[in-house]
């Protein structure tokens, strides 16, 4: 399970990598309040816990994500059904139900999944 703080920092490196400790301590961490240490102690947690990669690039190393984006974020809500909704869907379907929030372009997303869906059982 991450933490809030890993969570945020894997997002990050998700959406800029290939990227060195020392670019995301100064373009994430700094703006956050966030010392160079604490930024390499996440990132380091997160590699052994096998959500990074890391590759010697020059004189520094540089961390990727181990898997792509969608993967990860299937992975990540995989674990939050698992964990916090004792593996029911049922809460979280009625949460989107009931979400203002959502444009349209994101209801007609929801479609289509159940859609496809429908198709599969069919």
């Amino acid at each position: 399970m991450l933490g809030d703080q890993e969570l945020e920092v894997l997002r990050y490196i998700t959406d800029h990598s290939p990227i060195s400790v020392r670019d995301v301590a100064v373009q994430f961490g700094e703006p956050l309040g966030l010392a160079r240490t604490t930024i390499l102690t996440v990132m380091e947690r997160l590699r052994k816990k096998g959500f990074l990669t890391r590759t010697k690039s020059g004189g520094s190393f540089e961390y990727a994500p181990a898997v792509g984006k969608q993967d990860l974020m299937q992975n990540l809500v995989h674990d939050f059904v698992s964990r916090t909704l004792g593996g029911s869907l049922t809460p979280f379907v009625a949460y989107l139900s009931e979400n203002q929030n959502l444009n349209e372009e994101e209801v007609a997303d929801l479609q289509k999944l159940l859609d496809a869906m429908q198709a599969k059982k069919g």
